[in-house]
């Protein structure tokens, strides 16, 4: 959907907060007030109304020891019911490949009708994957958990949009990424390295030694047809050390890049085993290149499968890797450039605690830098963050995810959209410019004014002759109570000189809300 600006004064008075230098950065010890904003900010989406005292009352220290530890905290009856009714997120990855797969060769081979059942299936699988996803991160008081299935699955982006993934990429969040977002990162590395979407996507699935002749040609030999050998694929072998682990620094050279992706052949799915059995991943022995490799300054003698597992061991716990992640996380949590000397710290709890992602955090939590007063306000929220902070502050009905969704289009930041490797950047480089601030405030705009059709019937209800309730405009004492300290006096100020009616607008699509 495209969002319009209605209200000229709202764009216009927005931009000139951002120009006025509202975003500098708190100087005085924190408050009660700001420390329990700040945790709700960079834990979790940003508050819904009460969540400031409900942490003010907990205690900042209990509440992050309480994220860190999600599975203690029950899911609201509600979001759990919302979750159970998706039935895309509830089949397995088989099962949903198979519908796809036939409906795209209905297609192929198919009339209009035909085209048409397979763009519905598409969307639904598209739309259920989407709302599970944005569901949990409105309403779910998991908030660290769903703030790291969004760093990791950036920190191990599949493209949805390349062909099988369609279908793949809901079931690869949700057993590959979710489970292990606050366990061991070798378990991590692992669950994506074997995942048919990663495999898919980066197409190891297809990489084979020099020499692999496929079957259809091994039985034609004898009769003098020449074999085709599939051969070997770098990719996913470059995106494992260069993005995954080592970092681009990491010490490895190219032919480091050639033999991990020797050790790697073999490493497949097969997409009918995968339909009939649910199958996501098997080791082909007569794919795998059999000889002797030097990688790292080590000489990995031909093992089968074992070669690519040592290799992840391997990985997982280079000091390279720990600098990397450490790095990675303290630039998401603190800020874009974050301190060395916090960095370093964190890469030693990584190493000290075996690539314990739970514990690395908590020592990031509770470090002098992540609550420093510099901290606050340092990060600029990524699109997806922005949206997901404005639909918690406004705690209005959301059955309909599709005006998020085509907001985030918008924004440049569609969900699972990122067609390269390396994921969403989350830094204030990437996101601010003009016509990322006037695209913010279209859309603040829209959700404040009641404008978005949040509560429009989706699916067999959509063309129902019941209409929708109509959102209703948001309230900016509401608002302004939910998000406490995070709008400053002086932008408060400046929203109270202007009309009521924008006044909402104002708060969402300031400076200071787009801060965290």
């Amino acid at each position: 959907m495209t969002l319009q600006i209605s209200s000229l004064p709202i764009r216009i008075a927005a931009l000139v907060l951002f120009s006025a230098g509202s975003l500098a950065a708190v100087a005085a010890p924190l408050s009660v007030d700001q420390q329990a904003l700040h945790v709700l900010d960079r834990l979790g989406y940003g508050p819904k109304p009460g969540d400031i005292e409900h942490v003010k009352q907990m205690g900042v220290d209990r509440y992050i020891d309480s994220q860190l530890q999600p599975e203690n905290i029950p899911l609201p009856a509600a979001l759990t019911a919302r979750l159970n009714a998706l039935e895309v997120s509830n089949e397995s990855a088989g099962e949903v490949l198979a519908e796809f797969l036939a409906v795209r060769k209905a297609a192929n081979d198919g009339d209009d009708a035909a085209k048409q059942k397979r763009r519905e299936v598409i969307g639904r699988i598209t739309e259920q994957n989407a709302e599970a996803r944005i569901a949990r991160a409105i309403d779910s008081p998991r908030q660290l958990e769903e703030v790291m299935v969004d760093f990791w699955f950036n920190h191990f982006n599949v493209y949805a949009g390349k062909g099988l993934d369609r279908a793949l990429i809901g079931g690869y969040e949700r057993d590959a990424i979710r489970p292990y977002v606050l366990g061991s990162f070798r378990d991590l590395l692992g669950a994506t390295a074997k995942h048919p979407a990663m495999l898919f996507y980066l197409d190891n699935w297809l990489s084979t030694s020099a020499d692999y002749q496929p079957p259809q040609f091994r039985r034609n030999a004898a009769q003098g047809v020449k074999a085709k050998a599939t051969g070997l694929n770098e990719n996913y072998a470059r995106e494992l050390m260069e993005l995954h682990t080592l970092g681009v620094d990491g010490g490895y050279t190219q032919k480091d890049v050639t033999e991990l992706a020797r050790m790697l052949t073999g490493w497949t799915f097969e997409p009918r085993d995968l339909v009939r059995n649910n199958r996501t991943f098997r080791f082909d022995a007569q794919r795998h290149d059999l000889g002797d490799k030097e990688w790292l300054g080590r000489h990995v003698a031909s093992q089968g499968q074992r070669e690519g597992e040592f290799a992840l061991d391997v990985l997982a716990m280079s000091p390279a890797t720990a600098h990397h992640l450490s790095f990675q996380l303290a630039q998401y949590f603190v800020q874009d450039n974050p301190p060395s000397e916090l960095v370093e710290r964190l890469s030693k709890r990584y190493l000290a605690t075996g690539g314990n992602i739970r514990e690395v955090l908590r020592t990031l939590f509770h470090s002098q830098e992540f609550m420093a007063a510099s901290s606050v306000g340092a990060k600029f929220k990524t699109p997806y963050q922005f949206v997901i902070s404005a639909a918690r502050a406004a705690q209005v009905p959301i059955t309909n995810v599709r005006p998020l969704l085509g907001a985030l289009n918008q924004l440049g930041m569609p969900l699972y959209g990122c067609q390269t490797p390396d994921g969403y950047k989350n830094t204030e480089s990437a996101w601010l410019n003009p016509d990322a601030l006037t695209r913010r405030i279209t859309f603040a705009t829209a959700l404040a004014a009641g404008r978005l059709p949040l509560t429009k019937p989706v699916g067999p209800q959509q063309d129902s002759a019941v209409p929708a309730a109509e959102s209703q405009p948001l309230e900016v004492a509401s608002l302004l109570d939910a998000i406490g300290p995070g709008i400053s006096g002086k932008t408060r100020a400046t929203i109270d000189s202007n009309p009521q009616a924008l006044r909402a607008a104002m708060v969402l699509g300031s400076p200071d809300f787009m801060q965290h």
